[in-house]
């Protein structure tokens, strides 16, 4: 009997998505939930006054890879219902697809070959199906946790401010927003109206705090009390984080002190503080702001740049290169410098391994910037530091912006969105697809190239 077509194109499907390699599947799954969003927002239903073709698909790329930046207010412009569609492009994003599809194959890993089930376990970071399937569980009930825990907190502040239905909604959505570190505000001036509020300022700094960290560095914690018996990568993650943040405050402080259209015209040291502690940690993807990023020095933008690029943790919900990556490199350096066989930090060797792929991972991630900035620039008719911090920022998916986004030209747009699409999918899965398969190890001479 001869086969339906319709039986036949379903095989030739199932056959194509069981060759799927997991980068492949990464980017299908945004661009997925990208081109969803997009086409939600447009209906006429999802904003007030109509949106275009080139806003819908700016914001929902911006919301699935939980960037920020935007090209229409977002309280203003969109309706209840688009709102709500931005709300669950930045949870689906947040977590990751990849999340949601390792935790779906995993229901079915009585299916699936002993090489898939290693593989879901390696990109994990957890060696055993045990392991795995307490860490699934605990990353969707500590997501539940924090942005549950992050409503009711803020609804302390906004319910009685602007009642109990669109308080406890603006508490839900910024407590989304800002554990997925997406940086979406319903206020066009996101968060400077509470700039000194010391509420608000911990709960959205501890949700987007904890949201970058990682899941992995979340699990140890949660499953061990000393800080000794926490795996290196944790002990890393906490640490640098720590210090990366206290000497971002203190820089943004000295930085802004003065400068009358930021930290200037506010007369309290303790709101001083309050906004320096807060762009001292945002800017490693949150997209938060408390100030006026625009009206900000010269050298503060660079530094934030510079924070932007370095990103949070490994599988989280941060962007940028991450900043295990940026530690291997700095402890690299360090063990050159001082003639050590291999960089050492807590008692534990790092292998060349490792390095090289920090390395790797941040020469993409620079060449990228680069390019996308260099084009930026000649798209673009601005001033070079605006168009180099809204470059920094798509490609990190921090969403800090000095307000160049909404001006945007139309191939503009379509760099940016690349830039965020790029950024959030991560450089290494990038070479990953442009690698071609080795063949079988061969020994080299060794030869030296002069270099320094």
């Amino acid at each position: 009997m001869r086969q339906a077509p319709a039986a036949t194109l379903a095989g030739l499907v199932e056959k194509r998505v069981r060759r799927l390699t997991p980068p492949h599947a990464l980017i299908l799954s945004f661009l997925g939930l990208a081109l969803v969003g997009m086409l939600l927002l447009k209906l006429p239903m999802a904003s007030h006054h109509g949106t275009s073709w080139a806003q819908a698909a700016f914001t929902a790329v911006s919301a699935a890879t939980v960037t920020g930046l935007v090209v229409v207010d977002t309280g203003s412009h969109f309706t209840l219902f688009g709102q709500s569609v931005l709300l669950v492009l930045m949870q689906a994003g947040g977590l990751g697809l990849m999340t949601f599809g390792m935790f779906v194959i995993y229901l079915m890993r009585d299916r699936m070959s002993l090489g898939h089930r290693a593989q879901i376990s390696e990109a994990l970071n957890q060696p055993g199906q045990e392991d795995m399937r307490h860490l699934l569980r605990m990353m969707f009930g500590f997501t539940a946790v924090m942005e549950l825990a992050g409503t009711f907190l803020l609804a302390i502040q906004w319910v009685p401010e602007l009642g109990w239905r669109q308080g406890l909604y603006h508490s839900l959505f910024h407590a989304v927003s800002a554990f997925n570190n997406a940086g979406f505000a319903l206020r066009a001036d996101s968060l400077v109206a509470y700039s000194g509020h010391p509420l608000v300022n911990i709960v959205i700094s501890s949700l987007f705090i904890s949201g970058g960290l990682g899941f992995v560095v979340i699990a140890d914690v949660i499953r061990k009390r000393r800080f000794r018996e926490y795996a290196l990568h944790t002990k890393v993650m906490l640490v640098g984080t720590l210090v990366l943040n206290l000497v971002a405050m203190l820089a943004v402080l000295a930085l802004e002190y003065g400068n009358p259209a930021t930290l200037g015209q506010l007369s309290s040291l303790g709101d001083k503080l309050w906004v320096a502690w807060f762009h001292g940690a945002a800017p490693r993807s949150a997209g938060f702001n408390t100030l006026d990023v625009a009206g900000m020095q010269p050298a503060t933008s660079l530094l934030t740049m510079v924070l932007m690029f370095i990103g949070g943790g490994s599988g989280s919900t941060a962007g940028g290169i991450k900043l295990g990556t940026f530690i291997v490199l700095v402890l690299a350096t360090r063990s050159f410098l001082r003639a050590d066989h291999q960089p050492v930090v807590f008692g534990r060797s790092l292998d060349s391994t490792v390095i090289l792929r920090a390395l790797a991972i941040s020469t993409i991630s620079v060449f990228g910037v680069l390019i996308g900035v260099f084009l930026l620039s000649i798209t673009e008719r601005g001033d070079f530091l605006d168009i180099a911090f809204e470059g920094v920022s798509a490609f990190a998916t921090s969403g800090l912006s000095r307000g160049l986004t909404p001006n945007l030209s139309a191939a503009g747009q379509g760099l940016v969105i690349l830039m965020m699409l790029i950024g959030r999918v991560g450089p290494l899965t990038i070479a990953f697809l442009l690698a071609t398969r080795r063949s079988a190890a061969i020994q080299y001479p060794s030869g030296r190239v002069n270099i320094g």
